[in-house]
């Protein structure tokens, strides 16, 4: 696959990743955990469909027990320690910490075999994460970091490691085939339902709206999303997409704004005017042939 058609495919899940919030608003009380077991179960089924009408079928599946590590750690590795640290610490700044995951993606692509790290893409991944800081603070009412919630911080880091790590490294596994997700998405699913039991009360979704919210989750943003994510990691511009992620938190505050679940403010339009500008800066003076970006 050419990788201009695997950063598009990638540059997809960025899109679907920017509805998590307003169909996640729609699915009512549903604790996190209960919600991420739903919706990985919609995801990894849906999967095992498409993956048996693909060249191998579901043999996709029969992956070494490194690459299950890879997947099930990175997926469910960043949801146990992102909803861990909303648990500890304030929603704004957990999120704001766990953003941190686009940057580390562009700072450690440099060590992929064949890929040079150049000063725009710092500084594009950085203007992205200001945006981002604005679009989340406005949000949230600002930040106020404090020692109370230095565990809910680290959880939060933690969080945007894993998913920066597990992203990049994905190149290093290209032989695994994108079906393989399916798997380790139900293999999610359970760890999830076990975190569910042990801690958080059951409330299932109430009406069939939010029904329809957690099955729209499990095959967009939480199913189609990690599969396009993962063509786009193993085969296309990898500094590009992490530049490009800073866009999933402005086109999902602009979705919370169209449907009455925020209110437009400075703060968003300079948020947006940052993360749009970071883009720019990191694509001009992309590869051309015969030369690297």
């Amino acid at each position: 696959m050419p990788p201009a058609r695997a950063t598009a495919i990638g540059l997809i899940a960025i899109g679907l990743w920017s509805t998590l919030a307003l169909l996640t608003a729609a699915t009512g009380a549903t604790p996190p955990f209960l919600l991420t077991a739903l919706t990985f179960a919609i995801a990894g089924a849906a999967g095992l469909a498409v993956a048996a009408f693909r060249p191998g079928g579901l043999a996709a599946l029969r992956q070494p027990w490194p690459a299950w590590l890879h997947g099930v750690g990175g997926l469910f590795g960043f949801h146990f320690f992102y909803f861990t640290a909303l648990r500890l610490s304030p929603p704004a700044e957990a999120s704001l910490v766990a953003y941190l995951w686009p940057l580390l993606i562009v700072l450690f692509s440099a060590a992929l075999p064949g890929e040079r790290l150049a000063p725009r893409h710092v500084l594009g991944a950085l203007c992205g994460l200001a945006g981002a800081a604005l679009l989340i603070g406005g949000r949230g009412g600002g930040f106020a970091f404090g020692g109370a919630h230095l565990a809910g911080y680290a959880s939060a880091l933690v969080c945007a490691v894993i998913w920066a790590a597990y992203s990049v490294s994905g190149r290093l596994l290209a032989r695994v085939p994108t079906q393989a997700l399916a798997g380790f998405c139900l293999a999610t699913a359970a760890l999830a339902g076990l975190c569910h039991l042990a801690l958080e009360p059951t409330i299932w979704p109430a009406s069939a709206g939010e029904w329809l919210a957690v099955a729209a989750l499990g095959l967009g943003p939480v199913g189609l999303a990690f599969f396009a994510w993962d063509v786009g990691m193993k085969r296309g511009d990898v500094r590009l997409l992490g530049v490009a992620a800073y866009a999933a938190p402005l086109f999902s505050t602009l979705l919370l704004v169209a449907f009455g679940y925020a209110q437009p403010s400075g703060a968003l339009a300079l948020g947006c005017a940052l993360i749009v500008g970071g883009a720019l800066i990191a694509t001009l003076g992309r590869r051309r042939p015969g030369g690297r970006g």
